[in-house]
């Protein structure tokens, strides 16, 4: 056999496949034992030409109707009215669109870059606190304009708690990996099954935060190139900060100024802020486990309300019940349910 021959001369299987007109698969399944082919079974018969098939003539207008100077940068789907507005019908939109790609120009037209598939994001589920952290860089600005501090900042999702931050004057692999350090031994989580993820900057990226991370026993984590929303929880927390009534409109006067004023901001985010996403506790309630026996006391006291005065409830109580797992990105689990 021809393709048998040329294999054994040293040409690629696939290739001696498309020379002779078959698939790889089509030889696969006609070759029934080692060295044994089927007879081809190919069907060899001339089919009649479909009577509604577009003559040389048509096709050729459809493609000059496509090249025009007002239609060039048009698809088919605007070509086609347009066509109708002047009172001709060539073929329909979807042979147009056939056309021109049999013949080489189905490249999208006009200046819109094609559509991305964009893979699902990367998804973790946090069921207590120090499972899975999220960070951030955000700009700080100086009161001298164009100038910026840097804010690295790193958070629990399942308790919201800011676990370390640090202002530096620049963005860097390095200062990054010396502050994850000491997070971690103030959080006392060494070695334990933690992901960490943020989104693709150069810090994040750095070989020299992923050496310490694998030191660490962290698993990094990054969200999808060019996608903003795949670290929100660092984003919301960057809101929260940067709309609070405190925040200096006219800038920071130097980088203490701006390291002691993101020292209070913590310090309230932690301790005073209720947040509205764990049922209005702390953060630090949520990450020491506070939080279940303050939403029951919670409970109970508007159980007492509702049995003192039961004309004014028409129906439940408020929802006080603690939050259970958080999902970081849950699109993926949600579409692999579905």
């Amino acid at each position: 056999m021809w393709i048998q021959a040329a294999v054994l001369a040293g040409a690629r299987k696939a290739r001696a496949c498309a020379e002779a007109g078959l698939s790889l698969r089509t030889l696969q399944r006609w070759t029934t034992e080692p060295g044994v082919v089927k007879v081809d079974a190919r069907t060899h018969a001339e089919r009649p030409v479909p009577a509604n098939k577009l003559s040389e003539a048509e096709v050729m207008a459809v493609l000059a109707a496509c090249q025009r100077v007002d239609t060039a940068q048009l698809p088919p789907s605007q070509i086609v009215p347009r066509l109708a507005d002047e009172g001709t019908y060539l073929a329909s939109e979807s042979t147009f669109y056939r056309i021109l790609k049999a013949h080489g120009q189905g490249q999208r037209r006009g200046r819109a870059r094609a559509p991305r598939k964009l893979k699902l994001p990367t998804s973790y589920t946090a069921t207590a606190p120090n499972q899975v952290w999220s960070w951030d860089v955000t700009y700080l600005p100086a009161a001298v304009r164009g100038q910026y501090y840097y804010l690295y900042l790193f958070e629990d999702i399942y308790s919201r708690k800011a676990v370390g931050s640090e202002v530096y004057a620049e963005e860097s692999g390095e200062l990054a990996a010396g502050l994850v350090q000491r997070i971690v031994m103030a959080e006392q989580c060494w070695r334990q099954p933690l992901v960490l993820h943020s989104d693709n900057g150069a810090p994040m990226k750095s070989s020299t935060l992923l050496a310490k991370l694998y030191d660490l026993g962290i698993t990094p984590s990054r969200g999808r190139p060019r996608v903003s929303n795949d670290n929100p929880y660092s984003e919301s927390l960057f809101r929260t900060l940067k709309y609070c009534p405190q925040w200096p409109e006219q800038g920071f006067a130097d980088i203490e100024a701006a390291r002691a004023w993101v020292h209070d901001f913590i310090a309230w985010y932690n301790h005073e802020h209720r947040h509205s996403r764990i049922r209005f506790v702390t953060p630090v309630q949520r990450h020491r486990g506070e939080d279940r026996g303050i939403l029951t006391r919670r409970h109970a006291l508007y159980e007492m309300a509702k049995a003192r005065c039961p004309m004014r409830w028409s129906g439940k109580t408020r929802n006080w019940e603690p939050i259970g797992a958080v999902d970081l990105n849950p699109d993926r689990q949600d579409r692999k349910v579905a």
